[in-house]
């Protein structure tokens, strides 16, 4: 298939810029990904702010694979603060890649590299072992099902490293969000995995370990990281303390009944 004829089987995203804001849709109900005009690395949605918060648990990965570009908010964000991670971002839409530069994502180098693929595909045949994978991949239908199903949660355990750790993003209302939840637990188990949701309770971030981050995670006051400013500690520090409420809480109640739909 030739690459125009390939770009003709994905929706074309469109750019919305106002009052400071630039933003990615695919419809005008559904915001992909927004970005502030005078500070682009900053995470403008909260659920990025909450997928980013495995910080906590996770300060400093050597290696970090990323399903999904969006706007590019997080790759920014992981490229800006990260710079010791090897990064790797999956896109499968070409037209999302082609706003890169619209978005001010960084050009490919050594330790960043945006590539055209399909995510379920990559997590499937691995190149390398993942230390973070965040899984953020919507196209103009919603959730992909190829990106929430059982193999592909069995596959994310698999790519990741003995310590990794899997974030997710489901859309909280999903008629199957309960089965997706099922899903992840079967992969990695009861006691592995929580998820906390944004004040609109529209998206719900799954934090799924393979290590023992969230069982050896000990309650302390928060600290910004090294890497941090402070205007980006103050964007932050919400979104660490409520995963750190969340852990607490697993913690509590470990070896409780969870998700059975």
């Amino acid at each position: 298939m030739s690459d125009s004829a390939d770009s003709a089987l994905h929706v074309k995203p469109y750019v919305y810029e106002a009052k400071g804001l630039k933003a990615l849709h695919f419809s005008i109900h559904e915001i992909q990904s927004s970005m502030q005009t005078a500070r682009p690395f900053a995470l403008e949605l909260e659920y990025t702010r909450a997928m980013m918060a495995f910080l906590l648990l996770i300060p400093a990965p050597a290696t970090l694979a990323m399903i999904g570009l969006g706007g590019g908010s997080m790759a920014k964000f992981c490229h800006r603060f990260l710079p010791q991670t090897r990064i790797k971002v999956l896109e499968i839409n070409p037209h999302v890649i082609a706003l890169r530069e619209a978005f001010e994502v960084p050009p490919d180098d050594e330790r960043f590299l945006i590539r055209r693929a399909d995510g379920a595909e990559f997590v499937r045949l691995p190149p390398y072992r993942q230390d973070v994978l965040l899984v953020d991949g919507f196209d103009d239908q919603g959730q992909p099902p190829a990106l929430c199903s059982q193999r592909f949660y069995d596959d994310c355990f698999e790519t990741l490293s003995d310590d990794g750790l899997m974030v997710a993003n489901l859309h909280a209302g999903h008629k199957h969000f309960d089965a997706h939840l099922a899903r992840i637990e079967r992969s990695f188990g009861p006691d592995q995995m929580l998820f906390i949701k944004d004040s609109e309770r529209s998206n719900a971030v799954v934090f799924a370990s393979r290590g023992p981050q969230l069982q050896s995670f000990k309650s302390a006051p928060l600290r910004q990281p090294a890497n941090f400013d402070a205007e980006t500690w103050a964007d932050m520090m919400p979104a660490f303390a409520q995963l750190a409420a969340a852990v607490k809480a697993k913690q509590a109640s470990s070896g409780e009944p969870s998700f059975r739909p």
